[in-house]
């Protein structure tokens, strides 16, 4: 190995790492020289502020000198690395990590319960709740006079612990009977009587207030239809408008009317007619066909935000020719989808006036013809609570600043990605489309192998950078939309909810209108492969298992490919290989053409779409490749509707649980596509226990024709336990011997007699297996339907195959499919002894398996399998 001494051995063994960053090669020697040196000038140049109430933090350019693009390389170190599976009791046992990795987040303070709130409509909670009510009414009485007001037009009596027999003595409408907002939020009103009789005395009365009070659980909605009765002239009520606003909503939202200025102290025509700027997101607005909601009350209009409201009312005709009546409108916020419908470019060609559209240029829109929109998505922040550790606290906000990389050497790719926080410089770094920084992972090799790699980021500008600028950089480097960027975006902020659950729903409908039809089951037409010579069958194979047990007379093993009948492989064995090895037509293999379509999890699901919709026995289930967006709605769907979230992502051909996560974090979701393509699927919750201990169930699935489709399954199956008692608490999410049941790689292997396990299942939980057997039978056999169906191209007359199905039961006792295998793992059939559920409950001794999985294939034998 080569010890870095000099440039040109740093730059001989780092070549490709150094290609693969992206740096560019003038910056190569000054990166050299940081490394050895471990230079770490950051500081100098960069200083961390905390943004959003103090909820995250960004890195601004601080050095007096500008940067110019490429002139410049720094070292971010990795403040915390871990596989996965070990962060959780890392943030546990390494003292301090819990600690500063909180800090990095901005997870390690508590809420301040004395700050000053603002409510949704801006109205301010200070400290005059430190006043009782009766002070704090002389008070407004006061200020009202000072405003040069005859009465307090407008009083805010917010976080009082104000009760129903307060609100009486209060006597509000005889004290202010002009008053025209009151706000009582966060009070401890409870009787909807005492509410409506004392408010609706505010005959003027144009807002009101009772957000978080008990008395709005209480009621039943009639509340609100007696006090806009009472109040007709109500135009805001609990932060929306009511189907009366007018004028005086309109200037609130506008900015024309507040506490210093209630209503109009002269009289005018046209109150609203400053208004430039309206914001009317989150409304509940049903029609925007309002009188005073006109170019004529707003001639000067320029920027409107109707996010978040229904507009049931209105057709999208009707409000296009609303917003086009604005000529002065020049920005439009709106959900998309939403009420002026589905694209964004339909917008534009509607409202053609405009030149900005959800925050981005109408020419860039109209440039990238892109559909849905939005710059000025909200970030995701961390939420918690104060009774929250600050382990859990870091594993919920983590999924925002992680990164991951691959170890690989000459001989191999590791299989568990690791994943790393940057340091507090590092983690600043905010996101842009348009950034100015690059940030890349760097392994060091000071003696020239993987065993001394140190890891680092290392940052550098791809723009030039003044004094003052924000430094960003891309999330999501390298990813565009054909890689499902906008999509992806939400791991990092809020994105539409309405435009992924609209997507979910049309691609649930498509799979609920799917339906297939069996496929008859005929007798056998596959021809037995005994040989006319009476010679026994020559078999190659590179399975141990099989060159054990199988014994047979009619069989004899060959250790040349090319003189074998039978070729039984655990490679795959494609055309590239056929002719590198000389394997011909007239030799039997034992995989199908395009089996794929089977054993590859995503192709599976696919497959078994296509074919027959969402069967019980599948979960919803979507390859993250293609279907993100959705997956984020179906996230939003359950979320919306107080659903169960867990969802289990597999990668789409790794075995043994590898690379295999639990969550309900939607971050993490998204963000674990980046250790390669995988399949979210939904997590079934409340499986089948056996005494209290999670399992599953793999079968033998023997297949000797496509076309006609003749399938046999092994008498023999067998369970696999987890070795943990079920639970959902979270942190037994990152515990593998709780949530997973293959331990034949790693844990403790739990073995348990298949006859036992039946009998004590059944005498436990009162069922009869036969029945649930019954069930297994007709979900595996329509698995392999939809696949004939789907892929008829997978027939091949030369060949026979044997498949691994995974099943696990809910709590019903419903089957559930999890994955077929190609070319099993038969250790347990082969090394134990046991009997056959059902019939005469005949001796299947383990070292026969094999010997009746060849006879049931190419002997066309059924001694214990079962056709389907």
């Amino acid at each position: 190995m080569t010890k870095i001494q000099a440039y040109e051995d740093f730059v001989k063994v780092h070549g490709i790492l150094l290609a693969a960053s992206g740096l560019p090669r003038t910056l190569h020697r000054k990166l050299f020289d940081k490394l050895t040196s471990e230079t770490f000038d950051g500081g100098a140049y960069f200083q961390v502020d905390p943004c959003q109430d103090g909820r995250q933090r960004r890195l601004l350019f601080t050095s007096a000198a500008s940067m110019p693009k490429d002139s410049n390389v720094f070292l971010i170190d990795h403040a915390w690395t871990f596989r996965l599976s070990d962060a959780y009791k890392q943030l546990q046992e390494v003292p301090g990590l819990a600690q500063r990795m909180a800090a990095l987040m901005c997870v390690d303070i508590d809420s301040n319960d004395d700050a000053e709130e603002i409510d949704g409509d801006g109205v301010s909670r200070d400290n005059h709740s430190k006043l009782n009510v009766t002070d704090i009414v002389e008070n407004e009485i006061g200020y009202a006079k000072e405003r040069g007001y005859d009465t307090v037009k407008w009083l805010e009596l917010e976080e009082l612990d104000i009760d129903d027999e307060m609100l009486l003595s209060l006597d509000l409408s005889r004290k202010f009977p002009d008053l025209l907002a009151l706000s009582l939020c966060g009070n401890k009103l409870e009787n909807v009587e005492i509410v409506v009789q004392e408010v609706t005395k505010l005959k003027k009365l144009k807002a009101l207030w009772l957000n978080n009070n008990p008395v709005l659980e209480n009621c039943d909605g009639c509340m609100a239809d007696k006090i806009f009765k009472g109040c007709p002239g109500l135009e805001i009520y609990n932060s929306c408008f009511t189907s009366n606003f007018g004028e005086w909503a309109l200037g609130f939202c506008g900015g024309v009317y507040e506490k210093d200025n209630p209503c109009p102290i002269h009289q005018d025509n046209h109150p609203l007619q400053s208004v430039t700027s309206l914001d009317l997101s989150n409304r509940s607005i049903h029609s925007l066909i309002n009188k005073a909601f006109s170019p004529v009350e707003m001639p000067s209009l320029s920027h409107l935000n109707i996010r978040g409201n229904p507009l049931k009312q209105n057709s999208v005709s009707e409000l296009f020719k609303v917003l086009k009546g604005f000529t002065t409108l020049q920005a439009l916020e709106v959900d998309l989808p939403g009420p002026l419908g589905e694209s964004a470019i339909e917008i534009l060609e509607s409202v053609p006036n405009l030149s900005q559209l959800n925050g981005v240029n109408a020419s860039k829109i109209l440039e990238t013809g892109n559909h849905v929109i939005d710059a000025v998505l909200q970030p995701r922040l961390p939420e918690w609570t104060a009774e929250e550790p600050l382990a859990d606290r870091v594993i919920n906000a983590m999924w925002l600043y992680l990164m991951t990389y691959r170890l690989a050497d000459e001989e191999k790719i590791d299989e568990t990605s690791v994943w790393y926080v940057m340091d507090e410089l590092g983690s600043a770094l905010r996101h842009s489309d348009e950034p100015n920084f690059r940030v890349a992972p760097f392994l060091f090799m000071p003696e020239g192998n993987l065993e001394s790699a140190v890891s680092y980021s290392i940052l550098w500008p791809i723009q030039n950078v003044q004094n003052g600028d924000e430094c960003t950089r891309d999330f999501l480097f390298g990813i565009g939309e054909d890689k499902q960027r906008s999509a992806r975006l939400t791991a990092y902020f809020h994105t539409p909810q309405d435009y992924f659950i609209q997507e979910y729903e049309k691609f649930h409908q498509k799979l609920q209108s799917k339906s297939s039809t069996p496929l008859p089951v005929k007798s056998s037409c596959s021809r037995t492969l005994r040989r006319t010579d009476g010679c026994a069958l020559r078999v190659y194979t590179d399975l141990p298992q099989v060159e054990g047990f199988l014994t047979r007379p009619e069989f004899i093993l060959t250790t040349e490919l090319k003189d074998a009948d039978i070729i039984w492989t655990s490679m795959q064995v494609d055309d590239d290989v056929k002719r590198a090895a000389g394997i011909t037509d007239q030799q039997y293999i034992n995989q199908f053409p395009f089996e794929a379509c089977l054993v590859m999890k995503h192709h599976l699901a696919e497959t078994i779409q296509k074919a027959r919709g969402s069967p019980d026995w599948l979960q919803p289930t979507y390859n993250l490749e293609s279907h993100l967006s959705q997956l984020i709605g179906d996230y939003y769907a359950r979320k919306r509707d107080g659903m169960n979230n867990l969802w289990i992502l597999k990668p789409w051909n790794m075995a043994r649980t590898i690379d295999t996560t639990v969550t309900d974090n939607l971050s993490a979701i998204i963000r674990l596509m980046e250790t390669g393509p995988k399949i979210c699927q939904k997590y079934i919750e409340h499986p089948a226990l056996f005494q209290g201990l999670k399992f599953d169930l793999r079968y033998i699935v023997l297949v000797r024709s496509v076309k006609p489709l003749e399938l046999f399954l092994a008498d023999v199956f067998w369970v696999r336990l987890a070795n943990n008692q079920y639970t959902l608490d979270k942190h037994s999410l990152f515990e593998y011997e709780t949530h997973f049941t293959v331990m034949n790689y790693r844990g403790r292997l739990n073995h348990k007699n298949t006859l036992e396990f039946v009998k004590e299942f059944e005498q436990e939980h009162q069922v009869k297996w036969l029945d649930i057997h019954e069930r297994v039978r007709n979900m595996i056999r329509s698995v392999f339907e939809a696949a004939a169906t789907v892929h008829p191209e997978m027939h091949s007359p030369m060949s026979r195959a044997m498949y691994g199905v995974d099943v696990m039961l809910d709590s019903s006792f419903q089957p559930k499919l999890l994955e077929v295998t190609y070319c099993p793992d038969c250790t347990r059939a082969c090394k134990y002894d046991t009997q056959a559920i059902g019939g005469g409950g005949e001796l299947l001794k383990g070292s026969d398996f094999y010997n009746y999985v060849f006879g049931c294939l190419f002997l066309d034998e059924t001694r214990h399998v079962c056709p389907l």
